[in-house]
């Protein structure tokens, strides 16, 4: 089934709001909290899984609790925008264990990377390690994170066009 087809409405909207919050909710909690039967809502989310709206269930990592106190935002600039020297930087850039987070971009710069440290120092080890190995890197400029404003696994917005929608519909 592909998600383009599947119509969601305010139902499935509010199911998807109540997971992105709290993915390991049970069926029957689920059902109690937006007044459905526990067996409409797991056909529901069933149906939203196989549609791929719903990807998969991840647990929540604290990374200051777990020594990543630091966070670098990294844009690498390429020599050039060859296809070939794209899918080599994309084939090489996967592999380093480092990067949380890799994106193309618009703009003048190509790549923003997302690496999550513990030190400077550690940040110095991977800049030589892995970001000076990439291939085909014209420039490197780092920023690092003061402060973190916003975090969300899923943005509000989307409720807010799923709630748009089922008053047009209704």
């Amino acid at each position: 089934m592909k998600s383009a087809a599947l119509e969601l409405d305010r139902t499935d909207f509010r199911i998807l709001e109540a997971l992105s919050s709290e993915g390991r909710m049970s069926d029957v909690a689920l059902g109690e909290l937006i007044n459905l039967s526990s067996t409409a809502v797991a056909r529901r989310r069933r149906i939203m899984e196989e549609a791929g709206i719903i990807i998969g269930y991840s647990a929540s990592l604290s990374l200051q609790e777990l020594g990543f106190s630091g966070v670098v935002i990294v844009m690498v600039e390429l020599r050039s925008q060859a296809e070939h020297v794209l899918d080599e930087f994309e084939r090489e850039v996967i592999k380093c264990p480092s990067i949380s987070y890799c994106g193309f971009i618009s703009g003048d710069t190509d790549f923003i990377i997302m690496i999550h440290v513990s030190s400077l120092d550690e940040y110095d080890e991977i800049y030589r390690r892995e970001l000076s190995n990439l291939p085909n890197v014209a420039k490197i400029r780092s920023s690092f994170v003061l402060r973190e404003v916003a975090r969300r696994s899923a943005v509000p917005i989307i409720f807010e066009r799923g709630k748009k929608q089922a008053r047009h519909a209704g």
